[in-house]
């Protein structure tokens, strides 16, 4: 059975989606809505879609629809996913899946409302090579009891206060925008961490432009992770016990492959390469959740996104950074 897809947006991540819809024999992208019509009618020559809307409103409208993409800024998640979910469809949205927790919790309330499914698209989590990454520290357990997670990602732009990166009103920072991987990356192997100890450098413009935090946990675990707008520390991250520790290799959240090295020396490595840009098996798994009727994922459930950014909201007010929207 075919699913209808629908983008909301036309910026990068929008391609890029788009890009990998094409990948899966059971998705048409259907329809693109933009705030200019002209935006909309280039992507959808671009990308053979059938229907082009030049408003929001226009795009959730559209009755051929079973599934939109919100494909906007963090700081626009909470209108334009709940304009779609009220509007009758089941909605992937981008990361994090608000600004803020209590932001979350209003488009969560909203889903479980109208009984909706609803997921942040933490597209990391869907990778091949994650299903591995999985199988040996949980069930294989070649590490032993994982005590330590130490992950870093970052980028070189350029300081510039109308960039998305830079403008507090469009939730800018390292920390929504990069630091969530290695946030996520924690959540899932271990939970929500007990206490944190954090720290951060803000830009002229108010939003981190760079952070680095540790997550400890009561059993005696930590995870320790950076995030930058103005360096690359390599972009790798270990997971570490006492019978070994498995590393990812540069631009790991993208699927990288992983190194093995056991205590006794010996090593191994687990590839896992795809085609595209890897946001098709997100998509995958949610048209599989819409199959099965389901209305929340059970890989990205909504009470742990909603959880990381209560964790979040905690890093930033520790940091003194606000959105204009949380005044």
């Amino acid at each position: 059975m075919a699913v209808n897809w629908g983008i909301l947006g036309t910026g990068n991540i929008a391609h890029l989606v788009a890009e990998d819809l094409r990948r899966l024999p059971n998705a048409e992208l259907t329809a693109v809505g933009s705030r200019a019509q002209a935006r909309a009618d280039t992507f959808g020559d671009t990308f053979d879609v059938p229907h082009r809307h030049g408003s929001y409103e226009a795009l959730v409208a559209d009755p051929a629809l079973d599934v939109v993409h919100v494909a906007t800024p963090h700081s626009a998640h909470l209108e334009h996913a709940t304009l779609a979910l009220e509007a009758g469809h089941a909605v992937l949205c981008e990361k994090p899946l608000a600004l803020n927790a209590a932001q979350a919790e209003r488009l969560i309330d909203t889903a479980r409302r109208h009984d909706q499914f609803l997921m942040e698209a933490m597209w990391t989590r869907f990778l091949p090579v994650m299903d591995d990454v999985h199988r040996l520290v949980h069930e294989e357990r070649v590490l032993g009891d994982v005590h330590l997670l130490r992950a870093d990602i970052g980028v070189t732009q350029p300081v510039d206060p109308t960039h998305r990166l830079f403008d507090p009103a469009l939730g800018g920072g390292a920390l929504l925008d990069l630091g969530v991987y290695p946030v996520a990356f924690a959540f899932d192997l271990f939970g929500a961490p007990d206490t944190v100890t954090s720290s951060a450098v803000l830009a002229d413009t108010g939003v981190d432009a760079q952070c680095a935090a540790v997550f400890r946990y009561d059993d005696g675990t930590q995870a320790m992770w950076h995030a930058s707008l103005g360096a690359d520390a390599g972009r790798t991250c270990v997971l570490a016990g006492p019978e070994g520790r498995l590393r990812g290799t540069r631009a790991w959240w993208k699927g990288a492959p992983f190194e093995l090295t056991r205590s006794d020396g010996a090593t191994a490595s687990w590839a896992r390469p795809y085609e595209g840009n890897g946001y098709q098996f997100e998509a995958a798994h949610v048209m599989a959740c819409l199959r099965e009727g389901r209305t929340e994922s059970p890989v990205m459930p909504l009470d742990e996104s909603h959880a990381l950014l209560r964790t979040m909201d905690a890093l930033r007010a520790e940091w003194g950074v606000a959105y204009p929207q949380e005044a």
